[in-house]
């Protein structure tokens, strides 16, 4: 491991030290990072929790949440990449295809969900047929197209904490939005607000740890040219330290 990725895991490890509540098993979830680099410095876009959530209350996080088993049926445009696909089948139990497929669309799902902005493509018409929770697309003639995303990322829950999550981070360029619902923002809505940030201004916000290491690596993904050849980090904790491994 690099010493950045040795710190990166530190890092973890010093924040997550709490681990007083029943042990559970991780749930799988997804996210997505929506990368604006049309300027010379890459944005990307954050929302901030409302501040009476239990969960996370008041941070700045990318949009997403857990894997509804119907996203699997939901129908696609553009297919997963094969090293994107095979990636996101390493180090699970029961590995599929059509699990691999559903995180991804569980992460373009909870973006709409939570920021209104549907990414996808209207070149193949529109959609006869969706499972609960994708109704903004047939409506709107949207098909999602998983083959704009990258899979950059996978970090899981310590153990003993109130929630736990088994989250694939996925990054997608921000041209691939193509609708944006209103009034899905406000101070009502889980995200209050929505910023297109630096990252060195997104880290200079109230994040929780794994989105500050997250996005770290992010930029050093876009600094290596953002090839989806690049290996994905992976933090899990074994015996009260994070590790950070590689898939390749």
């Amino acid at each position: 491991m690099s010493d950045k990725g040795v710190a990166l895991a530190e890092r973890l490890t010093k924040t997550e030290r709490e681990q007083r509540w029943a042990n559970q098993k991780p749930v799988d979830a997804a996210t997505l990072i929506l990368i604006d680099r049309t300027a010379s410095k890459p944005k990307v876009l954050m929302g901030k929790r409302r501040d009476d959530l239990k969960f996370m209350p008041g941070k700045f996080v990318f949009p997403g949440g857990r894997r509804d088993p119907d996203d699997r049926a939901m129908p696609v445009y553009g297919t997963l990449d094969d090293r994107a696909q095979a990636r996101l089948m390493a180090r699970v139990q029961r590995p599929s295809m059509s699990r691999a497929r559903s995180l991804a669309l569980t992460a373009i799902r909870e973006t709409c969900e939570e920021t209104g902005l549907l990414l996808g493509t209207r070149d193949a018409g529109k959609p006869e047929s969706v499972p609960k929770g994708w109704e903004a697309f047939a409506e709107h003639g949207v098909f999602p197209d998983l083959e704009s995303l990258h899979f950059v990322a996978r970090a899981i829950t310590p153990p003993r904490r109130p929630k736990r999550f088994d989250t694939r981070f996925f990054a997608c360029d921000a041209d691939k939005i193509v609708h944006r619902l209103e009034g899905v923002v406000g101070p009502h809505a889980e995200l209050t607000e929505l910023k297109w940030l630096t990252l060195e201004e997104a880290l200079k916000e109230d994040l929780p740890t794994i989105t500050t290491v997250v996005l770290e690596e992010l930029g050093e993904r876009i600094a290596k040219g953002f090839s989806p050849l690049l290996p994905v980090p992976f933090y899990f904790m074994v015996r009260k330290e994070f590790r950070r491994e590689l898939i390749d």
